[in-house]
């Protein structure tokens, strides 16, 4: 298994899945459901899942705190959205819309909040999505964002994906919407720390 490294940048600016319940919010960890991970990493670590189906990443930056801590391990299911479109709240992983001066670019991790069609704008640090104020319990209370966006207008086969810690986060606010193709796979379990184990 070859391990990918997500590039975050942090970014200090003064600048909330409407539609459905959020996953944020780690649900009652069960024997079952330890022993689930624990042999979905075990398959991992000794490469009988390919990568184009799930792989690990390791989280460097603190963009998506308090959902994802610096440090800790996600599994991505690359597999979903041959199947089904992206939707507001899911945690997805994509190639950045910006390359780096050497013309590479970083994989990176951020929450979908509006998808094509959607009004998306942020006032006082509050996500409003076709003018409806969010209700994201899964942003970072202690050091929020008091910012302003647009509005703008999402292009179809685009998403607008945002940081957790909406104050440290360079994202969509900054280099525009994230075309669909750019997306990997969307992360659905901390597998690492075992103190942290849990679904997204």
């Amino acid at each position: 298994m070859v391990e990918k490294r997500y590039e975050d940048w942090n970014f200090e600016t003064t600048t909330q899945k409407t539609g459905r319940s959020p996953r944020g919010g780690k649900k009652g960890g069960g024997l079952l459901e330890f022993l689930l991970i624990l042999i979905v990493a075990f398959v991992l670590v000794f490469g009988f899942v390919r990568p184009f189906v799930v792989e690990a990443f390791y989280i460097p930056s603190g963009s998506m705190i308090p959902t994802l801590e610096v440090g800790d391990r996600v599994l991505v299911n690359k597999f979903i959205y041959r199947f089904e479109n992206p939707e507001r709240g899911d945690v997805v992983v994509f190639e950045s819309v910006e390359p780096n001066a050497d013309g590479s670019r970083d994989d990176l991790i951020k929450r979908v909040v509006a998808v094509g069609g959607d009004e998306v704008a942020v006032r006082e640090g509050t996500l409003l999505v076709n003018g409806e104020p969010q209700n994201e319990p899964y942003v970072n209370g202690e050091f929020p964002d008091a910012g302003f966006f647009g509005p703008t207008v999402i292009p179809e086969g685009n998403v607008f994906a945002m940081g957790d810690n909406r104050s440290n986060s360079r994202d969509s606010r900054f280099f525009g919407p994230v075309p669909v193709e750019n997306i990997e796979g969307e992360a659905f379990v901390v597998f690492w720390p075992p103190s942290r184990l849990g679904f997204l």
